[in-house]
């Protein structure tokens, strides 16, 4: 099994190593803490009841396994690309591949719902509208170099974390609370909390963002083992405290009948003044969620583009600004398209899909680590791998069938291109 990253030092169209720890658990801050948290919670309320809290803690412990098996193999081969780098390398070219396909399909349709978060809080009666302008910003933005990404980045975090810490601190000091209402009762199932786990996953995923830009971190074998558990650690807090803070003024009910929670948790606690603050706040999230996802996509179809799985022409990388341009542009395009034409609640039980197909094949790939590799603990690969599985099928049915059924056809593609070879 090869060690050596892709592509070779000094080739033309490798990219500049120019991030930090800092900017580095910015982008990943600003890949979970987005508009899964704004949207996610309603929905796992329903399946869960008053179990949402455990769906919650279960969710983070699946995520803490993947994104220790990220950090420990992104730190051995820091290539763009992520764990279509890893799986090609520890597992067979059929598996990375696999891994790349899940990743570019279901973040892509990651992207295009939360375009249409920020379009329906901007401007509800025209969200198509607003959600097609935001992509072609916001790859305007990716376009200037990934350092001015990780700067707006940065403004939009900051922004998302002030919004969420005035929900807490309101909905925690107003009478509306009721500690009663975090009791779990009989209506949490084992399945509901299972689905739970799996819907707020969504919220979860992105740490691995900083993976994917692992070719333009510098000492990544340092950093990206440092950066990727900070992000996580902290996006855990913050959720905890906004699921806690919810469930205390709406209940879990409440909760679960509510289009709009943290808008609704506000009103219960006598905050009418807050309600415009949280539609910012959410348009600023889903705005964070999307210049983030767009750069991740980019990055593994760049990966792609380069072994020809994709196109070979998607792997070129802009002279001036050290950005793989024509793969931004293409990701921003059929994007565009998707938030056009899609609505956001079937773009997200298909995101998770993927996304958790994705994060299975690292912690596989994990687990064929030495420990001279930076092998984590065999449980931690272990448990994740099993994790991502059955939350990827607990998830709702139609989410499942599209899920494997667009693998397949990836599969597929695999299969008649080895053929024609």
């Amino acid at each position: 099994m090869s060690s050596t990253p892709s592509p070779a030092a000094g080739l033309p169209d490798e990219l500049k190593r120019r991030l930090g720890v800092p900017d580095a658990v910015t982008i990943g801050l600003g890949s979970m803490i987005g508009a899964g948290i704004f949207a996610s919670l309603a929905p796992a309320a329903r399946a869960a009841g008053s179990g949402l809290l455990l769906g919650l803690a279960l969710a983070a412990v699946v995520a803490y396994c993947n994104a220790t098996s990220s950090a420990r193999l992104a730190a051995l081969y820091p290539a763009s690309g992520g764990t279509y780098v890893y799986g090609r390398e520890r597992l067979g070219e059929f598996w990375g591949y696999l891994a790349g396909w899940a990743f570019v399909v279901g973040k892509t349709a990651s992207c295009a719902a939360m375009a249409l978060t920020v379009g329906t809080y901007v401007w509800p009666g025209q969200a198509h509208v607003v959600a097609v302008a935001a992509v072609v910003a916001l790859t305007a933005v990716n376009y200037a170099g990934v350092q001015k990404s990780a700067l707006l980045t940065r403004v939009i975090v900051a922004v998302v974390l002030a919004v969420l810490a005035v929900i807490v601190v309101t909905s925690l000091s107003s009478g509306a609370g009721d500690a009663a209402r975090l009791d779990i009762g009989t209506d949490a199932t084992v399945g509901g909390v299972l689905q739970a786990a799996g819907l707020l996953f969504f919220a979860f995923a992105g740490y691995a963002r900083i993976a994917t830009l692992g070719e333009e971190i510098r000492d990544p074998a340092r950093t990206i083992p440092r950066a990727i558990p900070i992000a996580l650690g902290i996006t855990l807090v913050v959720y905890a405290l906004v699921a806690i803070s919810v469930l205390l003024v709406l209940g879990p009910g409440g909760l679960a009948a509510a289009d709009a929670p943290l808008t609704e948790a506000a009103r219960a606690a006598d905050a009418d003044w807050l309600v415009p603050v949280v539609r910012v706040g959410a348009a600023v999230a889903a705005l964070g969620s999307l210049l983030a996802l767009i750069l991740g996509v980019s990055r593994t179809t760049l990966a792609m583009a380069r072994d020809h799985h994709l196109p070979h022409a998607l792997a070129a990388v802009h002279p001036r600004f050290q950005v793989p341009h024509r793969a931004e542009l293409l990701v921003g395009a059929v994007v565009a398209i998707a938030a056009a034409t899609t609505d956001v609640r079937g773009a997200i039980g298909f995101s998770s899909f993927g996304v958790l197909a994705y994060y299975a094949i690292a912690n596989a790939s994990a687990w064929t680590l030495t420990p001279a590799e930076g092998r984590p603990a065999r449980a931690i690969p272990a448990v994740g791998l099993t994790g991502c599985l059955v939350l990827a099928f607990v998830l709702p049915l139609l989410s499942v069938v599209i899920g494997a059924a667009v693998l397949l056809i990836g599969a597929a593609a695999y299969a008649t291109r080895g053929f024609r070879r």
